[in-house]
C-alpha cells in the first residue's frame, strides 16, 4: 500500500457491497477518508466491520434512500459536516432488473432510473462545488450494458446507457472547470448482484439460473466472471 489518498476524502454511493464495497476498500487502504453510502443501515454496518477488520480506516457510513433527492441531499449533508471538502465521488448504486420486457411494469423503469441514473446526476450535482474546489476526481460505475443491449435486460440497458451519456456529457464541463470525469462500464462481475440478475433471467426465459450463468460466459468469451477488486483497481488509477 502506498497511502497515495491519505488525507483525501472519498465519497462511495452504494457500497455496502459488491462492486462500490471492494471500491471503497481500495480507496481506505490507501489511507483515504471514506464516506460510504447505500439504503440499508445493517448492510453498511456490516461493510464498516469488514473494512475496520483490514486495519484500513473505518468509513463514515449514510443510509438513506439514494433514490430520492432527500437521500442524496443526506449524503452531502454529512460530507459537509465532517469534512466540508469532497476529493473523489465515485457513484455505484443501481441495481436495475433483468425479465421478460412484455411482463416487466412501468415501477421496474421508475426504480432503475431513480437509483442509477437520478442518484448519479444528483450526487455529482450535489458534490461539484466541492470537486472544483478540490480539484477532484467523479468515477461513474455504469455496466457492460450500456453497449451491449439484452432483450432480458432492456432496464438495465436503458439506464446504463443514459448513465454512460450523462457521464461523457459531464466530463466535458470537467475539462472546463478542473474535474476529472470517468466512467467505468464492468461486464459481469461476480458479486450478489450478479448472482440476482442470473436468477430473473433464467425465470424470464424457462431456464436454471446456473444455465443462464452458462450462456452468459460464453455469449461474451469469457473464461470466468470478473472480480471487484479489478473493478477497484481500475478506480483507483482513473482517481
Amino acid at each position: 500500500m502506498t497511502q497515495q489518498f491519505a488525507g483525501k476524502i472519498v465519497v462511495v454511493s452504494g457500497a455496502s457491497k459488491g462492486i462500490g464495497f471492494g471500491i471503497a476498500q481500495a480507496f481506505a487502504r490507501e489511507g483515504a477518508e471514506t464516506v460510504i453510502a447505500a439504503s440499508s443501515a445493517a448492510n453498511l454496518a456490516e461493510a464498516q466491520r469488514k473494512l475496520a477488520a483490514t486495519g484500513a480506516k473505518a468509513p463514515v457510513t449514510v443510509a438513506g434512500d439514494l433514490k430520492t433527492l432527500a437521500g442524496c441531499e443526506a449524503v452531502h449533508r454529512a460530507v459537509t459536516e465532517r469534512f466540508g471538502r469532497c476529493d473523489v465521488l465515485v457513484t455505484s448504486a443501481g441495481a436495475t432488473k433483468a425479465g421478460a420486457f412484455v411482463k416487466q411494469p412501468d415501477e421496474d423503469w421508475h426504480d432503475g432510473f431513480a437509483l442509477k441514473f437520478y442518484s448519479c446526476v444528483r450526487l455529482n450535482r450535489l458534490f461539484w462545488p466541492m470537486l472544483v474546489a478540490a480539484q477532484g476526481s467523479v468515477v461513474n460505475i455504469i455496466g457492460g450494458a450500456a453497449r451491449t443491449p439484452d432483450p432480458e435486460f432492456l432496464v438495465g440497458g436503458s439506464v446504463n446507457a443514459a448513465v454512460a451519456n450523462f457521464s461523457k456529457g459531464l466530463s466535458g464541463l470537467g475539462k472546463r472547470d478542473g474535474v476529472t470525469v470517468n466512467a467505468i462500464l464492468p461486464g459481469l462481475t461476480e458479486t450478489e448482484r450478479v448472482h440476482t440478475l442470473f436468477k430473473q433471467r433464467a425465470a424470464a426465459t424457462g431456464i436454471t439460473p446456473e444455465e443462464a450463468r452458462k450462456n452468459a460466459i460464453a455469449k461474451g468469451g469469457l473464461r470466468r466472471l470478473g472480480q471487484p477488486e479489478a473493478i477497484a483497481a481500475l478506480a483507483l488509477f482513473l482517481a
